[in-house]
C-alpha cells in the first residue's frame, strides 16, 4: 500500500469514528503526520535488529485549543481492533486537558484491517518501534515539549506502552535522549517474561486491568508488578473488580463474546536464545497453532472501571506533564 493510500484511509477512519464537529470544539489544529517505522518480527526485535521492513504509519496529531506554547503530549496506541471509540474518546479526553493527542495507526499501512482472530499478522513487540518513532517524531514538531510525552495504550498497544518502558529496548531502539515522561497500559498481556524486564525507566508505568478480565487475565500483570517494586521501580496496578477486558468502551452496554478473538491466556510464555519466544509448557516456539491458544474472550464496558481510571490517568498526566 503507498504512503499516500495509507494516510488517506487513515484521515477518513479518524473523521467517521471521531466526529468532524466533535474534533473542531476541542482542539484548535489538526495534522495528519507521517511516521516513518519498520516491522519487525519478534525475533528480529528482541535481538536488537535494527533493519525490518520500512514502513511510513499514519497518526492524527490534535493541538488543544489556547495559548501557544510548547505542549505535553501522549501518543495512543491502539489495540487487536484497531482505532475504535473508546481510543478517539481518550484523545478528546486529554485534549480536554490542554494536551496535545497522537494516535498512530499501526495497522492500515501494513495492510492489516485488525488482528483480532489472526494476531500472527504482526509481531506483539512491533508497536513498541512505532511508539518510539513516534515520540522522535513529536520531539521535533515546533508546538510539542519533548520532556513531556507519554504513552498510553490498550490490550496490544498497552503491551507495547508497557515494555517500551525497559531499558534494553530503549537502547536498541528509542531515539537518543529521549523518553516517555509515564507509560500507562490498559489490559495489557503481561504473559510474557523477556531477558531484563526488571530493568525499566525510573518513569512513573501504571496498569488498569480487571478482575473478570479472560481475554489478557490479571495475574500475569500482579506478578510482574511485585517484581518491579521489588526492584524499586514506580509502578502501580490499579484492579477493577468484576470488570472485562475494554472496560473503557461505553458502547458495549451488555457483556458480548468474541467468538473468533484468540486468546493466549492459558499460554506461559518467555524469551529463550537468539529471541525465540518459547512456550514453557513444551519448551518449543510458540505459535497461534500452539494448545494453549483459546479463543472467545468477552468485552464490556464497566462504569466504576470507566470513571475510576480516567480520573487516576488524569491525575497521573497532571502530575508528570506540568511545566
Amino acid at each position: 500500500m503507498s504512503r499516500r493510500r495509507a494516510l488517506r484511509r487513515f484521515v477518513a477512519a479518524a473523521c467517521i469514528v471521531a466526529g468532524a464537529a466533535t474534533a473542531q470544539a476541542q482542539v484548535a489544529r489538526m495534522e495528519i503526520l507521517s511516521i516513518p517505522s519498520a516491522t519487525l518480527t519478534d525475533e528480529e526485535f528482541l535481538t536488537g535488529d535494527k533493519g525490518g521492513k520500512p514502513v511510513s504509519l499514519g497518526a492524527e496529531l490534535r493541538l488543544p485549543r489556547g495559548g501557544t506554547a510548547r505542549l505535553p503530549a501522549v501518543v495512543l496506541l491502539h489495540g487487536s481492533g484497531g482505532i475504535g471509540n473508546s481510543v478517539v474518546a481518550w484523545a478528546q479526553y486529554f485534549n480536554e486537558m490542554g494536551v496535545a493527542s497522537l494516535v498512530v495507526d499501526s495497522f492500515s499501512a501494513r495492510g492489516i484491517a485488525n488482528t483480532v482472530a489472526d494476531q500472527a499478522q504482526l509481531g506483539r513487540l512491533a508497536m513498541i518501534v512505532d511508539a518510539y518513532r513516534a515520540l522522535d517524531v513529536l520531539a521535533r514538531h515546533p508546538r510539542i515539549d519533548p520532556a513531556r510525552v507519554a504513552v498510553i495504550g490498550f490490550s496490544r498497544g498497552a503491551q507495547s506502552a508497557l515494555y517500551a518502558s525497559m531499558r534494553r529496548f530503549q537502547r536498541d531502539y528509542a531515539p537518543a535522549g529521549r523518553e516517555f515522561a509515564a507509560y500507562i497500559a490498559f489490559y495489557a498481556p503481561c504473559g510474557t517474561r523477556f531477558g531484563q524486564d526488571e530493568e525499566v525507566s525510573d518513569h512513573p508505568i501504571r496498569l488498569f486491568h480487571g478482575t473478570a478480565h479472560d481475554y489478557n487475565p490479571v495475574a500475569p500483570c500482579r506478578e510482574y508488578v511485585q517484581c518491579l517494586r521489588a526492584a524499586k521501580k514506580d509502578v502501580q496496578l490499579t484492579e477493577y473488580a468484576g470488570a472485562f477486558h475494554v472496560f473503557d468502551e461505553p458502547a458495549l452496554v451488555r457483556p458480548f463474546k468474541l467468538d473468533k478473538a484468540q486468546t493466549t491466556r492459558n499460554c506461559e510464555l518467555a524469551e529463550g536464545r537468539n529471541g525465540v519466544v518459547l512456550n514453557q509448557k513444551s519448551y518449543k516456539p510458540f505459535s497461534y497453532a500452539d494448545p494453549c491458544v483459546e479463543y472467545g474472550p468477552t468485552v464490556a464496558f464497566d462504569e466504576q472501571a470507566y470513571t475510576g481510571s480516567r480520573k487516576a490517568v488524569a491525575a497521573l498526566l497532571a502530575e508528570v506533564l506540568r511545566p
